[in-house]
This record gives C-alpha cells, sequence and structure tokens, in this order.
C-alpha cells in the first residue's frame, strides 16, 4: 500500500518540476526524494515519472495518479487547517496573473484596495495576456478570459466580454462605415494579436450562428493600448473588448459599428489549483475582485 506521504511528495515533485525543488522544499536531499518516488513506483509496479536531464514527463499512469495524488494532499492540509485554524488566518502574500485590460481598468485598484482591507495580505500581481501554467509558475490566483482547459485548476465565472468593433468617425468619414460584415473586407482592419492564432478571424452571428470572417489590415499590436491609440487617432477600425473603449464609445471618440452582429462572447474567471475548500483569503480576494467588476458591468 503507498504511503500517504510518498503520494504527497510526488505531487510536490510534478508541480515544483523537479526531485531538487521538492527536496528543498520539505528539507530532504535528492537522494532521498529520489528512493521514495521510486519506493511509490515500485509499489504500484509501474514508472510514474519518465526523467531526462532536462524535464521530467509523466507516464500515462502517472498521470492518473497525480491527479489522486492532488486529492491526498490537499485532504492532508484540509485537516491541519481545521486543527490549527490557519484558514481563518488572513495572512500570507498571494500570487496572481491577471490580463492587461483587466489589470489596467479594474484590478490593480481593487487589489491595492483588498491590500488595504487587509493589512497583513500582500498581492504580487503580474499582468500577462498568456495563459500562465498556473501550477508551474507558482501563482494562487489567475484571472483568465477564455476557455479553462486545464482539469487541475477550477474557474468561478466573474462576467462576460462582449466586444465591438469600432472606429473613429474622421476614419469613417473617409472611408465610408460598412453594414455588413463583408464590407469590412475593403476596410483597414488593425489587429489586436493578444493571442497566437484567430487573431484575424473575427466572429459575427447569422441566424443564431457564430461565423469567421478572415480580415486584413497594416498594423497589428499585442498590446491593447496601442491599439486603442491608433484607432482614436483615426487609422483603422479594431475588433476589442467592449470594456477597452466603453468611456470613447459614450463621448463619441469611437463609433461602435455592426453592434447587433458582432459575434465574441469570453467568460471572464477566477481561477485557482483544485482543491476542495480554497484558502480563506483566496475565496475573499475572488469576492472583493467580483464586486468590482459588477459596480462596472455595464462595460462588458
Amino acid at each position: 500500500m503507498p504511503k500517504t506521504d510518498d503520494l504527497v511528495l510526488f505531487a510536490q515533485v510534478i508541480e515544483l518540476g523537479s526531485f531538487s525543488k521538492a527536496a528543498e522544499v520539505n528539507g530532504l536531499t535528492n537522494s532521498v526524494v529520489s528512493k521514495r518516488i521510486a519506493r511509490l513506483e515500485k509499489v504500484l509496479g509501474t514508472t510514474l515519472i519518465h526523467r531526462t536531464t532536462r524535464r521530467l514527463t509523466l507516464s500515462e499512469s502517472g498521470r492518473v495518479l497525480y491527479q489522486q495524488a492532488l486529492l491526498v494532499q490537499q485532504a492532508s492540509k484540509d485537516a491541519f487547517d481545521a486543527v490549527t485554524g490557519f484558514s481563518q488566518t488572513l495572512q500570507g502574500q498571494i500570487r496572481m496573473s491577471v490580463p492587461t485590460i483587466s489589470g489596467e481598468l479594474l484590478l490593480a485598484e481593487a487589489v491595492a484596495e483588498f491590500c488595504d482591507l487587509h493589512p497583513t495580505i500582500s498581492v504580487d500581481m503580474s499582468l500577462d495576456n498568456r495563459f500562465v501554467d498556473q501550477i508551474k509558475e507558482g501563482y494562487d490566483l489567475v484571472i483568465r478570459t477564455g476557455h479553462l482547459e486545464d482539469s487541475n485548476l477550477i474557474a468561478r465565472h466573474i462576467i462576460d466580454s462582449h466586444w465591438t468593433i469600432c472606429a473613429a468617425p474622421q476614419y469613417i468619414s473617409r472611408h465610408g462605415k460598412p453594414q455588413i460584415p463583408d464590407d469590412l473586407l475593403q476596410h483597414n482592419c488593425l489587429i489586436y494579436s493578444y493571442q497566437e492564432s484567430g487573431a484575424r478571424e473575427w466572429l459575427f452571428t447569422q441566424h443564431d450562428k457564430i461565423y469567421p470572417l478572415r480580415v486584413a489590415g497594416n498594423f497589428s499590436t499585442d498590446n491593447a493600448v496601442a491599439l486603442r491609440k491608433a484607432v482614436l487617432a483615426g487609422y483603422g477600425l479594431a475588433y476589442v473588448p467592449r470594456c477597452l473603449v466603453y468611456p470613447d464609445l459614450q463621448s463619441g471618440n469611437l463609433v461602435e459599428l455592426l453592434p447587433h452582429q458582432v459575434g465574441k462572447v469570453l467568460g471572464i474567471y477566477a481561477v485557482y489549483p483544485y482543491s476542495r475548500q480554497p484558502p480563506r483569503k483566496i475565496k475573499l480576494l475572488i469576492e472583493h475582485i467580483r464586486s468590482r467588476y459588477m459596480d462596472i458591468k455595464h462595460y462588458f
């Protein structure tokens, strides 16, 4: 029968990505960690980890065991927390990653406010549009726009982000106003290349179905602020999250185009590693963030 502490150690090795890091965290030597993982493999009669000089790769049985080992690891933590009351202690650091638009729009201020309300908690917030490897990179909480695929993570829906096509009045006066999506093929479509693929595939609705239209333009950027400036200056039209340009649409500095035909809606989620009971400080931060999104839900 596998030992519980070996299962927990196995989960830590995978989470941290190396035997040496797991050894350091637990105050063990590398050889002890290797022997305990070897013992686990011997008891189970299968190879769990394929080792190379550069990386660790889970075998098929290793992937199955890892999912269960995470449950054992969390159950152990919950048991100790229940006795020590650590779960209820609002202290320590939270590492989080957020998208650049949300970070600049509201999360920087919201998270700073949270830290002010809870002086014993510190938050290290990274602004990044890429889908970070939350477990490998050690993030406690990630605000993510898009779909969740990692089964090791739990996602709580916060709000839906609707996208819009917009242009400056001076661009429309020079080039005309598109009436149907296909008209965009005659326009300079500025590209928001925050994603590796699909940036030029703009989504539209027709008969309750979503379809893509491939557009073209002479300028692309992965920075939302730069794209907004280019659109405001009248150099083209753009397909962006509505929250990015909401004040510009209200002031008339930008004009919304094809509003009833744009088909892109992405959920915004608070994502954290799989556990039945996340720490209270994480839950409170999620609630605080969600309330701030609700305060400006008309932006989305």
